[in-house]
């Protein structure tokens, strides 16, 4: 019988996404798709020398990982239905990793974006910040970033936190180790990789909120408060610490004057669990230590920070906008 985890996710039986260890793709794709297709050990920790520690955090992340690369295969199989038969709290991961196989896709048969595009009207509809951060990844690997401005007017400037993300995954010794920045153009787009860069320290520290705070502090100021956001996100987004652990990293970003950052990041982390009909037991903690508030809370604060903006926002200095005005709200509070 399979029950929650502490982190979130289940524990106790077998799942579809086990069987990634020994299965990288759900069913043999051909040709290109085959040469695209992700081996399953991508996801461990270790493999990418990212720092271990005893305790559940290691499975968590990990888990999450492999449901990325699930669903990237899944796309590259043509079998974006398996995402459905994963547990509720892995569907989103998932949907990131098909987004990133279908722009891929896109690119190689000139389709202009149409299976990405098909993937926001299908498996991924109630997840489309995944779809949005998913195709960014598969852009940080690409020397151009074909399609970026067919995708949502608004929604679309997320892609960059998921070029962050991938281009700290892909390189962590020169991202992390070196703070190179990934190639973008000027520093709005520079500040939107660097909270998906956020993200990936809250896994390149393996979810230890005083490795975490430790490795922001060594960025420069200006950078900072973007990285705690990306902490604050992942934390509510994927989990991996516990109640004392959440409330050190909110101690943390409160003593290097990031509080409301970390709390933004938290607040549209819940948001997007909410738009995808589950709500992790992880999310729930994470929202109320980290945003002060409950989830359905801290989701309106974003939605009216949106409201906000006025209409037909669609610049990334709007995205950047719409995240200000949503600190502004956790600060006057």
């Amino acid at each position: 019988m399979a029950t929650n985890g502490v982190f979130g996710g289940t524990v106790g039986a077998p799942s579809l996404l086990d069987q990634l260890w020994t299965e990288p793709t759900p069913a043999a794709p051909r040709g290109l798709r085959r040469l695209l297709a992700l081996d399953a050990d991508r996801a461990g920790l270790a493999r990418r020398r990212f720092r271990l520690r005893p305790g559940p955090a290691r499975e968590t992340l990990e888990r999450a990982e492999r449901s990325c690369i699930l669903g990237f295969n899944s796309a590259l199989a043509e079998q974006p239905h398996l995402i459905d038969q994963l547990p509720p709290d892995q569907r989103g991961f998932a949907c990131e990793g098909a987004a990133a196989a279908s722009a891929l896709l896109d690119l190689v048969t000139l389709t202009r974006g149409r299976r990405l595009h098909e993937l926001l009207a299908g498996p991924a509809v109630h997840h489309p910040h995944a779809v949005y951060v998913g195709a960014g990844r598969a852009y940080a690997r690409l020397p151009l970033r074909p399609g970026f401005a067919r995708l949502h007017p608004l929604h679309r400037w997320a892609a960059l936190d998921g070029l962050g993300f991938e281009h700290g995954l892909a390189d962590a010794d020169r991202a992390v180790g070196e703070r190179v920045q990934p190639r973008v153009r000027g520093r709005d787009e520079q500040a939107l990789a660097d909270q998906g860069l956020g993200r990936l320290l809250w896994v390149h520290e393996c979810a230890a909120p005083d490795d975490v705070a430790a490795r922001i502090g060594s960025f420069p100021a200006p950078r900072r408060g973007d990285l705690w956001s990306g902490a604050g996100f992942a934390a509510t987004q994927v989990g991996g610490a516990d109640s004392e652990e959440l409330s050190a990293l909110a101690f943390h970003a409160s003593a290097d004057g990031f509080r409301a950052h970390l709390a933004q990041g938290s607040a549209f982390a819940a948001a997007a669990w909410l738009r995808s009909g589950h709500l992790p037991l992880h999310t729930v903690q994470a929202s109320i230590l980290l945003a002060g508030a409950e989830p359905d809370e801290a989701a309106a604060r974003v939605d009216r920070a949106l409201i906000g903006l006025g209409h037909d926002p669609r610049t990334a200095e709007d995205y950047l906008a719409w995240r200000a005005h949503t600190r502004r709200a956790f600060t006057r509070r």
